[in-house]
């Protein structure tokens, strides 16, 4: 029992050293990021802002078959009201992005249209998104988090068409 004991005590007493040694060398890491060549040169920084990478994600999740709209219930309901009083479309609805000096974390809320595979157009967006913001602006994503809030029915769709018929022309 004793033995158990003065194992156990080992174990104890070297986890703090272990994990002050892993904490160290993880936060040397961070503090020591990989300088983003596309970004940072000896002529200066380019500094790109979370809104230019949330409209470049916005339209990237959009051209993906599937997706019919971004954004959740709330988010869409104004989007609707500003197109109807005449302003155009926010692609950065339903983005959400995080970026710093050389990284981009992304999300996306969409809902898609009933009969695709889910899984496989999540990753169709986090490829197309990755792809387009890295090749426009030379920052890494890291990651492309995706939230599905609803599902398109067919009759849900035709619904909609038919109320927009009844519904008088706005005048420009």
């Amino acid at each position: 029992m004793t033995e158990n004991n003065a194992s156990t005590s080992n174990t104890a007493a070297g986890a703090p050293a272990e994990s002050t040694a892993d904490t160290a060398t993880a936060a040397a890491n961070s503090a020591q990021q990989e300088p983003n060549d596309n970004l940072e040169t000896q002529y200066g920084d380019t500094i790109i802002d979370d809104v230019v990478v949330s409209k470049i994600a916005g339209i990237a999740a959009r051209e993906v078959s599937g997706v019919y709209a971004l954004g959740g219930g709330g988010a869409r309901m104004m989007g609707s009201i500003r197109e109807s009083f005449g302003g155009s479309e926010d692609v950065r609805q339903g983005v959400s992005v995080e970026v710093d000096k050389a990284t981009a974390s992304i999300e996306v809320a969409i809902i898609a249209e009933y009969g695709v595979a889910i899984h496989e157009l999540a990753e169709a967006i986090r490829r197309n998104i990755m792809n387009s913001i890295e090749r426009m602006t030379g920052l890494r994503v890291t990651r492309v988090d995706v939230m599905v809030h609803d599902v398109k029915l067919p009759k849900e769709e035709a619904d909609e068409n038919q109320t927009q018929s009844t519904l008088p022309a706005t005048q420009e």
